[in-house]
């Protein structure tokens, strides 16, 4: 049997944020453990992590690894420290494999210093933003009520700009089904990010969503007419989550967690040095996310033979036995491992969102399935007889 092996990780450099999102899964999730961990990660933990990645890669033989800088908020570590902490990892993976490094921010501390660098680095940088200042201020403001969106509106346009749109990965939205789906969509095109990502608030059976009501599809509604609104426009911006959906309905295999069969990808490291089986545990229960194993302990060969992180990997035979026979399950695949949580039966159930997902997939194979209808017409129109 071949060993488990992983080409992506997630480095928690900073385990605080200068934000106070409402929804936040780190601070207001049934997991606190950010309480106790160290506010920026030290130089030793981060060459233990550089020399476990860097191993991990030499024994698999890859050619190339990646890295997410995630938090807390990432930024707070200030200009000389992201600059030492990128080259650290840099000269400790480097010598075996290519290593791609990408950050995930909110945007608000990030001015021309940071771009530079990271355009000199190679990083490619993803901001959160949830729409415009009422959709984005809904939620995503400083501790004191303060709108953030100014901040990060401004972050987005810098990254937006000639120079360093090469390094912009795009913009995170979690979605609020009270923000206008179209309003929201137009509010991100204008910004021309090139890509955004549809998040749904991360939510379980015990927490339900906020916005959920029994009997409505709430948050597949919103998705469904953003997804027209989306699908009937010029090719101005990638929404990712669409991309996914439509990629898997015809075939293909699905490089997002959130939809598809594809095993998650990415193992967490906190700013500690432990290993988590995913952050977005912090939603289910204290202690979720927990492997008790380390970089200075651990192999991330044994990190991927924990239990918890197996269990998170076996694609169709993990799945309940309700979603092993619904009929979109390949498109589907469960929705997000931490979405399925209940205190009953653990993650052997379907999504929370299970049927707003069934409305949004329902609603892409619709589509498509019509157009492709279509395109075989007009082929077969344009071949004319056959004598």
């Amino acid at each position: 049997m071949t060993q488990a092996a992983v080409k992506q990780f997630v480095i928690k450099i900073h385990s605080r944020c200068n934000l106070a999102c409402d929804y936040c899964y780190v601070y207001e999730s049934a997991d606190q453990s950010w309480r106790t961990r160290p506010r920026t990660i030290s130089q030793r933990t981060l060459l233990a992590a550089g020399s476990q990645i860097s191993a991990h890669a030499e024994r698999h033989q890859f050619d190339r690894v990646s890295v997410t800088l995630h938090g807390g908020e990432p930024l707070l570590v200030g200009h000389e420290a992201m600059a030492s902490i990128v080259e650290t990892l840099r000269v400790a993976v480097e010598g075996c494999a290519q290593l791609d490094i990408s950050l995930q921010t909110n945007g608000v501390l990030l001015d021309e210093t940071f771009a530079e660098l990271f355009l000199r680095e190679g990083v490619r940088v993803g901001i959160s933003l949830d729409g415009g200042r009422e959709a984005n201020d809904r939620h995503r403001v400083f501790p004191n009520g303060a709108s953030s969106y100014d901040h990060v509106a401004s972050a987005v346009r810098l990254m937006t700009s000639e120079r360093y749109r090469p390094i912009f990965a795009g913009i995170l939205v979690t979605i609020d089904p009270s923000n206008d789906p179209v309003q929201l969509l137009e509010d991100m095109v204008s910004l021309q990010p090139g890509k955004i990502d549809l998040l749904l608030p991360h939510a379980t059976w015990e927490s339900p969503p906020p916005a959920a009501l029994p009997g409505r599809t709430v948050y597949g509604d919103w998705l469904v007419t953003v997804f027209d609104a989306w699908y009937d426009a010029p090719p101005v911006v990638g929404v990712r989550l669409f991309e996914e959906l439509m990629h898997a309905l015809l075939g293909g295999a699905s490089t997002s967690e959130a939809v598809g069969l594809s095993a998650p990808e990415s193992i967490v490291i906190e700013t500690d040095g432990f290993f988590e089986k995913s952050d977005i545990l912090k939603v289910a229960f204290p202690g979720a996310p927990e492997t008790g194993y380390s970089v200075f302990d651990h192999t991330i060969e044994e990190v991927l033979e924990h239990p918890g992180v197996r269990a998170m990997a076996q694609g169709l035979a993990g799945l309940s036995a309700t979603c092993r026979q619904c009929p979109i399950v390949t498109a589907c695949g469960g929705g997000l491992y931490p979405h399925r949580y209940s205190s009953a039966n653990g993650f052997d159930n379907p999504s929370v969102y299970c049927h707003d997902l069934g409305r949004l997939i329902n609603r892409v194979q619709e589509r498509l399935t019509i157009d492709l209808r279509c395109l075989q017409e007009t082929a077969d129109y344009g071949a004319g007889p056959v004598t």
